[in-house]
């Protein structure tokens, strides 16, 4: 077992004390890879964005609140696309050494293209195109279609001071139809109950590894079957599971259950392909509900490994048990290190 990781007497992961991988495809199409990891050589997570170098923003405040780092306000400018533009700050402690959580970014944008649309979001597609830091951004949103029911939406995500594009976003914004007839051929995933996985937090070790910094807003909490990797023994199943939440107990709304479907290791290390970089090509989320208080229970999957990529379908669902989000990635095949 890794000196940093610790294990609850219930068998269960905790979380907290673990490096991440961070993968970005940028503008011109190249793979940008920049994975890290710790002193034990654990499992690192997917995030969105590259750390090619730590960004230091002094005059950037730190917002714990994921509404409040994810908010944005419309400006008085306009583009010369005609498009609506949103004013938005990336905050520090929303990132991997620097570098931005590609769900937050992708929360942020649908936050703007929310706000213009009048509408929430029922499915949000991102391609990541450059690297996120910390600073000043817009959100340049315009509308494609807007219906009786559904209104679709592109949202661009621009770093002030650089010019760069971020990310690009393609949504549909609308309501659910909450009469319409039900039929699940599923179920959250079996796992222990959540109040039974412990995350670790910074303490008086001055060998242990710290928390990172966006771990330290975020309960993620591994079940005892998703954690073989780490050690080297995978299960020989691609498939990862656990519990979600915000650290500080905030309710998860729309924008959360997007931050959630990027907030795991891939699956795919449990099958027994090497723990190495995984970049995003494509993130996907739908929107299925609103989940009641309380954490989620999450799934990953990888079923399809060839030409180079996988895919990866993750299933989010509130502690009542209703389905509430489903996401799926595109990613490139992780290599030997």
């Amino acid at each position: 077992m890794p000196t940093a990781e610790g294990i609850a007497d219930n068998g269960c992961i905790r979380m907290a004390e673990v490096r991440f991988g961070i993968d970005v495809i940028d503008r011109g199409g190249d793979v940008k890879t920049a994975h890290t990891r710790d002193a034990t050589g654990v499992a690192m997570l997917r995030l969105g964005m590259r750390p090619d170098a730590l960004v230091a923003v002094g005059s950037t405040t730190m917002s714990h609140n994921f509404a409040e780092a994810t908010s944005v306000q419309r400006s008085s400018s306009q583009r010369e696309s005609g498009g609506i533009v949103y004013d938005g700050m990336v905050y520090e402690g929303w990132d991997i050494l620097g570098n931005t959580n590609g769900g937050y970014l992708m929360a942020m944008a649908a936050r703007a293209m929310a706000d213009a649309a009048g509408r929430p979001p029922m499915t949000v597609t991102a391609h990541y195109l450059s690297p996120g830091a910390v600073g000043p951004h817009i959100v340049e949103v315009a509308k494609v279609r807007a219906g009786r029911r559904f209104a679709t939406m592109t949202g661009a995500v621009i770093n002030v001071e650089t010019g760069r594009e971020v990310i690009r976003v393609l949504g549909t914004f609308g309501h659910h139809d909450t009469d319409a007839v039900e039929r699940l051929d599923g179920a959250p995933p079996s796992i222990p109950a959540y109040d039974d996985c412990p995350v670790d937090v910074n303490g008086d070790d001055p060998d242990a590894q710290p928390v990172p910094e966006l771990q330290q807003r975020l309960s993620v909490r591994l079940a005892p079957g998703s954690v073989g990797f780490r050690s080297g023994k995978p299960r020989g199943v691609a498939e990862v599971s656990g519990w979600f939440d915000f650290a500080d107990g905030q309710k998860i709304d729309e924008y959360g259950l997007i931050l959630a479907s990027d907030s795991f290791p891939p699956a795919v290390f449990n099958s027994g392909f090497p723990v190495s970089w995984v970049p995003t090509v494509e993130l996907t989320v739908h929107l299925r509900g609103l989940p009641v208080p309380g954490p989620l229970a999450v799934v990953f999957r990888t079923r399809f490994v060839s030409g180079g990529v996988l895919e990866e379908d993750g299933e989010v669902w509130d502690s009542a048990g209703h389905l509430v989000a489903q996401s799926r990635q595109l990613a490139l095949t992780p290599r030997p290190s």
